[in-house]
């Protein structure tokens, strides 16, 4: 028969000439058996009418092997080829060669495929692995052992690429990834570069405080993997160019969008200004315009006005755009059906006259406590919140702060989230907060009509926002060196006040402290001494409120947000008695100690600062997150605490700051996008902001917080916790000794009434026997047995007696 070609080797004809052992039928190879040809092959398997046909395994004699199955001397249908360095392949073969679906794993290259095969070459689908630890791979469509057609390349650096490819290098249409760069291309490709058009992006992560991803991106023409011809380059803050480019800078006609609105239209020369070549283009930082000659955007290049969520079917377009769409759905519901789309409408034209004094207001407030943002842009939070709600005095025109928390807050928020100083809000919903609290404020002191929303909405600003907002009042976040250093100490703080709230609240009511409960917790804790008496913790509540505490009428049970609560206790901070208050706290706790030898000591418990376990989570002052895993080091006398005055601190609080966002064009691209996104930073010193203290009243403030908070507070609390512990670990301990000792006292008493049922049954039973005893005494006088009649002869006599009736069956008894 004729041979057969297997991976460029020849089947001999035959076993002709050769030698056979095995199963044989009408003289012909028949069954299982084993053949040496010449030449030094040898097949063992079945046999059919003298061919090879079945299962078998064919080895040639420089080593290579094929086991699976044949077909009149052909390879054919399954089999698995060994090759000498260890390659192997597994799956479909055809006339000997590889083709199907099968897998061929390389030894020296540690090469995997999975897939189709035609005619002995990676043809159709499959998935090729360049390593063993499959971080370099292929998936997809081949052509002669070449990738083309679509598929995904994933390669061992992390950097992925989806698309066309020809030749094996990525061509057509498809989308590179540099995950360590966070690059990304999504365009057309020719012969491995970017060429024509695509967009190119640079992901820059999202730092604290901002609420936006940041990113810078080019959609146009490449060529040869660089920006050239016409393109539009978004910068991360918010900058747009668009026009022509040559060699990957702006080169031609052009517009530049600053990020303040501002545009330039004109030529441009190698990335700058042809009139101006000295003006920078970074699209981060906005130099004096004064100079160049641009104009602010057209009505017509914004967007088309649209309508606002909720605005009633007879509304037209909105008033305000989708940013600032107002959410009073509530409100509107307490208003007849046929006032509602008009007063709605009232209310948008209220905001709107006010926009831009309530969008800086919740930018300032917005930004206290952090620092400077890429983007400037930062999220309000609740605590933010509160500060300016008393700063605007809201709370002293009979509404609690822990009141307006109920008031905006949507229905199916759990209630023990509405009073979280860490919830954020975007501007809409600020501006929707406004509305509903004016309207909570005052409509009792307005008539009602047509207008109400409006008439209470202008007197908030009038009266309340637009005098007071931005004069920062308090004790966090006037100083914002303070508000750094106690940020520190809010998480802590945070777990106790919800610890407070759950021990002095029903489970269905609002979990806030009071004034009473508040008292309580110094009380509970030993924190009252010489200075921080009853009364002087008083009047650090009733600075801000006067509701509170007034000399002749104290209100216990006025509610306590989270605000008031950490600021009373930096009020504390500043006026207890740290030396005595110290001592005080320790020899309270060295008396109530038990004699557990394991207990830790209040000396240890402040080492194990909270500042450490929270000095990397997230706050209300987000942004700054202190990195240093030592709180104990915040202290006086450490010269790196004088660097804070200026903003510099590295050793005790590392700011974080943004990433360098230095765009990057792909590989073969050179980038010329060199600057940072942020915006200069913002003079915060004035509108009620203090300026930084000197150093020695910083230095004092840092001593007195630290040794209260890590020193006083928090060791009284964890001392507390643990006593509690105690106590609860022996009531339970005594109650399990109770039920002991009440167990085993049922069980003595059930053997005591055993015993004596026993020695009742038993007195009777002797009564009984010596009753029968007197009945037959008589009986055995007169008749006494021969043994009383007979004297005993010897010492081996048998004695026989004659027993009663009576003692016989006490014997049996017995």
């Amino acid at each position: 028969c004729v041979g057969s070609l297997v991976s460029g080797r020849c089947l001999p004809p035959g076993p002709a000439g050769s030698r056979y052992e095995g199963e044989k039928y009408l003289e012909q190879f028949h069954g299982e058996g084993v053949a040496y040809f010449q030449g030094g092959h040898v097949y063992k398997g079945m046999f059919s009418v003298g061919v090879m046909h079945g299962h078998g395994l064919y080895t040639w004699a420089d080593g290579v092997k094929y086991e699976g199955e044949f077909a009149f001397n052909v390879p054919m249908g399954h089999g698995t080829y060994t090759w000498l360095d260890g390659s192997c392949y597994e799956g479909e073969v055809c006339s000997g060669i590889r083709h199907g679906v099968g897998t061929y794993r390389c030894a020296n290259s540690s090469v995997i495929y999975r897939g189709q095969w035609h005619h002995s070459k990676r043809h159709g689908k499959g998935t090729i692995y360049y390593n063993q630890e499959a971080t370099s791979w292929y998936e997809g469509e081949l052509v002669n052992n070449n990738r083309e057609g679509w598929g995904v390349r994933c390669y061992p650096s992390g950097n992925l690429y989806e698309g066309q490819w020809r030749n094996n290098v990525r061509h057509g249409e498809g989308r590179m990834r540099w995950l360590p760069l966070g690059q990304q291309y999504s365009g057309i490709w020719e012969n491995g570069v970017q060429h024509g058009q695509g967009t190119h992006t640079w992901f820059l992560r999202r730092v604290t405080g901002s609420q936006y991803p940041l990113r810078n991106e080019y959609t146009g023409d490449f060529v040869q993997g660089l920006r050239h011809g016409q393109g539009s380059f978004y910068y991360a803050s918010g900058a747009l160019y668009k026009g022509e480019w040559k060699d990957n800078k702006k080169h031609g006609q052009g517009k530049f969008i600053f990020k303040n609105g501002r545009i330039f239209e004109g030529e441009f020369v190698d990335d700058h200004m042809a009139e101006f070549p000295a003006f920078c283009l970074d699209g981060s930082n906005t130099p004096d315009l004064s100079g160049i000659r641009t104009h602010t955007p057209h009505p017509e290049d914004g967007e088309s006005p649209r309508r606002a969520p909720g605005g009633g079917s007879g509304c037209g377009p909105a008033l305000l755009g989708p940013d600032m769409a107002l959410d009073i759905t509530a409100l509107l519901e307490n208003l007849p059906e046929n006032q509602r789309d008009l007063q709605l409408k009232q209310v948008e034209f209220v905001v709107l006259r006010h926009i831009a004094e309530l969008r800086a207001i919740y930018s300032f407030y917005s930004s206290l406590g952090h620092d400077q943002s890429p983007d400037n842009t930062f999220l309000l939070s609740r605590l933010q919140l509160w500060r300016l709600l008393k700063d605007c005095s809201i709370h002293q025109q009979g509404i609690t702060l822990a009141q307006v928390d109920r008031y905006i807050c949507a229905e199916d928020v759990p209630s023990e989230e509405i009073h979280s100083p860490f919830s954020t809000m975007l501007l809409r919903r600020f501006l929707s907060c406004v509305v509903v609290l004016a309207y909570n404020t005052y409509h009792k002191d307005i008539e009602p009509s047509d207008t109400i929303l409006v008439a209470c909405l202008s007197k908030l600003m009038r009266e309340n926002i637009i005098p007071n907002a931005k004069n920062v009042k308090g004790l966090l976040f006037p100083n914002p060196m303070h508000a750094v250093i106690a940020g520190n100490y809010i998480e802590r703080c945070w777990e106790i006040y919800k610890a407070f709230c759950r021990a002095n609240t029903t489970p269905l009511a609002d979990q806030t402290v009071t004034v009473r409960h508040f008292i309580w917790m110094f009380k509970d804790l030993s924190l009252f001494d010489a200075e921080l008496t009853t009364g002087k913790l008083l009047e650090i509540l009733s600075v801000e409120n006067p509701a509170a505490y007034d000399r002749y009428y104290c209100n216990l049970d006025l509610e306590m947000t989270f605000l008031e609560f950490f600021e009373a206790l930096l009020g504390c901070a500043e006026v207890s008695d740290q030396r005595d208050g110290q001592t005080s706290s320790d020899s309270q706790m060295e008396s109530c100690l038990l004699a557990d030898t394991r207990r830790v000591s209040p000396g240890e418990r402040t080492r194990d600062s909270p500042l450490q376990r929270s000095s990397q989570r997230h706050s209300p002052l987000t942004g700054l997150t202190a990195k240093s895993s030592n709180p104990s080091k915040i202290s006086p006398g450490v010269g790196s605490v004088k660097s804070l005055e200026m903003g510099k601190s590295k050793e005790i609080l590392q700011l974080s700051t943004p990433e360098e966002m230095e765009p990057r064009q792909s590989p073969n691209a050179a980038g010329n996008l060199t600057s940072q996104t942020g915006e200069p930073v913002e003079d915060r010193s004035g509108a009620g902001m203090t300026s930084c203290p000197s150093e020695t009243e910083l230095d004092s403030w840092v001593q007195r917080t630290h040794q209260f908070f890590t020193q006083r507070f928090f060791p009284a609390y964890e001392y507390s916790l643990e006593l509690r512990r105690e106590v609860q670990e022996e009531r339970l301990r005594q109650t399990a000794l109770a039920r002991i000792a009440l167990a085993k006292a049922k069980e003595d008493a059930r053997l005591r009434e055993q015993w004596e049922a026993e020695e009742e049954e038993r007195r009777r039973e002797e009564e009984e026997d010596e009753e029968a005893e007197r009945v037959e005494g008589p009986e055995d006088d007169l008749n006494p047995s021969p043994a009383a009649q007979t004297p005993v002869a010897s010492t081996t006599s048998v004695v026989i007696t004659k027993q009663s009736p009576a003692t016989a069956a006490k014997k049996k008894r017995k």
